[in-house]
C-alpha cells in the first residue's frame, strides 16, 4: 500500500499539454474500417417494417405490451415494472421531437451516486489513503474549442429528468466518423431491480459560453445551449455486473460502472465526431494507479454548490480504491465535483495524445474525491460489441 500522499505537478507549464489537449483530432482515415460484420450486427439493426425500430427491439416491445406511437405520445412516462425494460437487449429510445428544450435541460437534476466515507475506509481489499481534496476548476469557454469531446447527457428516470456527463470516443470500425459516447452505467440503467432510463440524449459542449442560469432563462441562443445539436442514443450498452449489482450507493456494480452509447442526430447526416471535430481513443490497457502520474476528470457537476450549467475539471495523481476484496480496484482522485459529473471521462496522456481511461462513478457524501472503474477486458468487449454492431452506421 502507499501510505503517503504527495501532490504531483501538472506536467510542466503546459498543464497536461494544454490541459490534456482535449481537442486533439482523432487519427485514422475516413474511409477505413471493417467491411465484414458479424451476424449479430445484422440481426441487431435489421428493421423489416422500416419504422426505425430494429426487429429485435420490436419483438421485445410486443412482449411487454409497448406501442411505439403511444410511447412517443407520452407512454414513456409509465414506469410500471412490466414496462420498465431492463435486460441488456431491451434498450429502446425513440426520438421525441422538442422534448429536451432549453428549460427542461436546465431544470434536470443529478442522479447522485455516493458512498459514505466510513464505507470507503472499511473495505477488505487494497486502498490507498483518501486523497486531499482538489478544487474543481471551471473549463475555459467556449467549450467546443477547449474541451470539444466533452458534453452533457440528459435522460428521464422515475424520479424525473436527470443529467450526467459524457465523452465522444473514437470508433475502431468507423475511423474519423464515430457516433460513440462513453459514460457511466448508472447514467443509462438503474442497476439491480431497475431498467433502462429513457429519452437519453447527448449534448456536446452544452452551454458553450458558460452562461449563468439567469442568462439561460432569459433565452440564450440555441447555438450556445447546444452548439452541435442534440444526439439521441439509438443503442446503449453497460456491463452485466452493473445491471445485476448496481445500486444508488454504487453497490457491487460500481467497479463495472461504465457504458457506451451509439447516438444519432435529430437532423443532419454527419457523424458526431465530424460534427464536433474530435474524438478520444479509449485505453483499455492503462496501468494500475501507481503507474499513472496524473489523471484529469471532466464533467458538469449539478449538485450544490454547482448548478450543472458549467463544465469543470480536476487533475490529480490517482490512488487505489477497493470496495471489496472480490471486486476490481478502482481509480480515485481528489476532486470536489458533485453529482452530474457522473459519467464524465477521465483522461491521461499517451504518446502526446489524451486517452480516456475511466469515468466518474462514485464519490463520498462530503464531495472530496471521485472514483472511477479501471477499464479492462470486460469494458473492451462491451465496446467491441457495440462498435461491430453499429460502427458501420
Amino acid at each position: 500500500m502507499r501510505f503517503s500522499y504527495r501532490r504531483q505537478p501538472l506536467l510542466a507549464a503546459t498543464g497536461l499539454i494544454a490541459v490534456l489537449a482535449l481537442t486533439a483530432t482523432a487519427c485514422g482515415s475516413a474511409d477505413g474500417g471493417t467491411s465484414d460484420k458479424p451476424d449479430v450486427a445484422a440481426s441487431r439493426t435489421a428493421d423489416r417494417d422500416g419504422d426505425g425500430v430494429p426487429d429485435v427491439i420490436a419483438d421485445r416491445l410486443e412482449e411487454h405490451g409497448v406501442d411505439v406511437d403511444d410511447w412517443q405520445g407520452g407512454g414513456w412516462k409509465d414506469w410500471d415494472e412490466e414496462q420498465w425494460l431492463g435486460e441488456a437487449e431491451e434498450f429502446f429510445n425513440p426520438v421525441i421531437e422538442d422534448l429536451w428544450d432549453a428549460e427542461r435541460m436546465r431544470e434536470a437534476e443529478d442522479p447522485a451516486k455516493t458512498i459514505s466515507s466510513q464505507d470507503a475506509s472499511v473495505d477488505q481489499g487494497v486502498s490507498d489513503p483518501p486523497p486531499a481534496p482538489v478544487e474543481a476548476t471551471p473549463e475555459k469557454t467556449p467549450y467546443h474549442v477547449n474541451a470539444g469531446p466533452v458534453g452533457k447527457i440528459f435522460f428521464d428516470s422515475p424520479e424525473g429528468a436527470m443529467v450526467c456527463s459524457g465523452t465522444v470516443v473514437s470508433d475502431e470500425n468507423r475511423p474519423g466518423r464515430s457516433n460513440l459516447v462513453w459514460t457511466a452505467g448508472h447514467c443509462v440503467h438503474a442497476g439491480s431491480g431497475g431498467g433502462w432510463y429513457r429519452n437519453i440524449v447527448f449534448v456536446p459542449a452544452y452551454n458553450d459560453l458558460g452562461r449563468s442560469e439567469e442568462e439561460l432563462a432569459a433565452g440564450a441562443p440555441a447555438e450556445e445551449v447546444a452548439p452541435f445539436g442534440q444526439w439521441w442514443a439509438d443503442w446503449a450498452a453497460t456491463s452485466d455486473e452493473w445491471i445485476a449489482g448496481g445500486s444508488q450507493e454504487g453497490g457491487a456494480g460500481a467497479a463495472y460502472d461504465y457504458a457506451v452509447l451509439h447516438v444519432k442526430p435529430e437532423a443532419g447526416s454527419k457523424s458526431l465526431e465530424e460534427t464536433v471535430g474530435s474524438a478520444l481513443d479509449v485505453d483499455f490497457s492503462a496501468p494500475a494507479a501507481s503507474g499513472i502520474d496524473s489523471l484529469g476528470a471532466w464533467g458538469y457537476p449539478a449538485a450544490p454548490p454547482y448548478n450543472g450549467l458549467t463544465m469543470f475539471r480536476c487533475i490529480d495523481r490517482p490512488g487505489r480504491l477497493s470496495l471489496d476484496a472480490s471486486l476490481p480496484t478502482m481509480y480515485r482522485i481528489g476532486c470536489t465535483m458533485t453529482g452530474g459529473s457522473s459519467g464524465g471521462g477521465w483522461f491521461r496522456m499517451v504518446d502526446g495524445a489524451p486517452r480516456l481511461v475511466s469515468n466518474t462513478s462514485i464519490g463520498p457524501a462530503d464531495n472530496t474525491w471521485l472514483a472511477g472503474p479501471r477499464l479492462g477486458k470486460g469494458a473492451k468487449a462491451l465496446y467491441d460489441d457495440l462498435s461491430m454492431s453499429y460502427g458501420g452506421r
